[in-house]
């Protein structure tokens, strides 16, 4: 047998040697589920899929036509500025002074992004690099883990379901890590377990982060999302909170324009200042005439804003409703649009992936495993409140017929 060396030139295998950073991220645990209900749907099967929060209303009328305007402005074709049109930072400006009663200086305390996800991203990039370590919450929405990963960061997950807990677990850490954490994320409301807090937990994040000298970065993609009374407050409105970080925000959820891809970036202005470095490097600012289009709804559209929250919350008293009848035990979430729901004995003992696979395959429903986000999510479900009353309803009908009757294997 020859040896490879020996081998005519067209018949060595050629390999694609891929970046060291894309071989750090692990598995991608929702590939199957994704390919079965890709498989179904071909099929003509009928998937209601609560696995992801992708809204499934369309923004307001208004919004829409000034998009529609927008178009036919030639000027709005060109390429744009990196980090927005004044207009719309001056708009996220106004809007944080009268929903928290923050004040930012547009021109270097704001910045647009395309979606918080790719702000996000490209904040871990311009402040990470290897050796830096990164404190995310856990269970952890993959891009806190993975965007830290991409940058060459280190990261510890810390259990945020109990948010004194975590602040206590944060200051343990910079006790004894060397070197100490450079950044702390925090995502309230939280995505996947719902769990929210007050401002006192923010004033103290922010002592904590001038005494141990950590950066801070809020993900505040659910703060419209509200419920019952309740009002998540912004990680800028403790006092002293602009000197140590940022908060990403996105209009995505309030406003259901989740493919619009726009969102932003508030906060200090150096760690504005060095995103917006990043993203000169790597895109040309968000669509004109999007950036247009955000700006009226920004204006005008609080109204459709109000509505939206009310229609999640009526799908969460429905859903939660209907699985709470079925034995599950449910606690309704203050905020956000996921019900974090512990797997029902006797199935938790199958694992979140395999009784995830078991409802797609069986009930038609796509949900998001809790394995999905970590260890800390084991044994549980995030279930997406995106689809309307009627199909939260027929969901649970479905999951109920498909679990009517306890498996031997699992009870054993």
């Amino acid at each position: 047998m020859r040896s490879e060396s020996e081998l005519p030139l067209d018949d060595v295998p050629f390999t694609i040697p891929v970046a060291d950073r894309v071989k750090r991220l692990p598995p991608y645990l929702f590939g199957k589920i994704n390919k079965v209900k890709y498989e179904k749907r071909v099929a003509g099967i009928d998937v209601i899929d609560l696995g992801m929060g992708n809204p499934t209303d369309p923004p307001d009328r208004r919004v829409s036509d000034k998009l529609s305007e927008a178009l036919g402005d030639w000027r709005n074709h060109r390429y744009s500025v990196s980090n927005g049109l004044g207009n719309l930072r001056k708009e996220v400006a106004k809007r944080y002074f009268k929903k928290y009663g923050v004040s930012l200086e547009p021109d270097s305390e704001i910045l647009a992004c395309i979606g918080s996800k790719e702000g996000f991203s490209h904040m871990c990039l311009a402040l990470l690099g290897p050796g830096d370590t990164a404190v995310v919450p856990a269970p952890t929405f993959p891009i806190h883990a993975y965007a830290v990963m991409l940058a060459g960061g280190n990261v510890i997950q810390l259990d945020v379901t109990d948010p004194n807990e975590f602040l206590r677990n944060v200051a343990y850490t910079c006790e004894h890590l060397f070197p100490k954490p450079k950044v702390v994320v925090v995502n309230f409301p939280h995505n996947p377990s719902g769990t929210t807090i007050e401002l006192d937990f923010y004033v103290e994040l922010v002592k904590l982060a001038k005494r141990y000298n950590f950066l801070v970065m809020s993900d505040f993609a659910y703060a419209d999302i509200c419920y019952d009374g309740y009002k998540a407050p912004s990680f800028l409105e403790a006092p002293g909170a602009i000197d140590v970080g940022c908060e990403f925000t996105t209009m995505s959820k309030g406003y259901s324009m989740a493919g619009w891809r726009i969102g932003f970036c508030a906060g200090n202005s150096q760690m504005v200042r060095a995103l917006g470095t990043i993203k000169g490097y790597y895109d040309y600012g968000i669509f004109q005439a999007v950036q247009i289009a955000a700006i009226i709804a920004m204006r005008h559209c609080d109204d459709a804003v109000d509505e939206v929250v009310k229609e999640y919350e009526q799908r969460r008293d429905i859903f939660c409703d209907g699985l709470a009848r079925l034995g599950w035990e449910i606690e309704r979430p203050k905020a956000g649009m996921f019900v974090w729901a512990k797997i029902p004995e006797p199935w938790n003992k199958m694992g979140s992936i395999p009784f995830s696979m078991k409802l797609l395959e069986e009930a038609n429903v796509a949900v998001s495993p809790g394995r999905g986000f970590g260890e800390e999510g084991e044994g549980y479900l995030r279930l997406a409140i995106v689809e309307n009353s009627q199909r939260l309803r027929q969901a649970v009908k479905q999951i109920g017929k498909c679990l009517k009757d306890e498996p031997l294997a699992v009870s054993d």
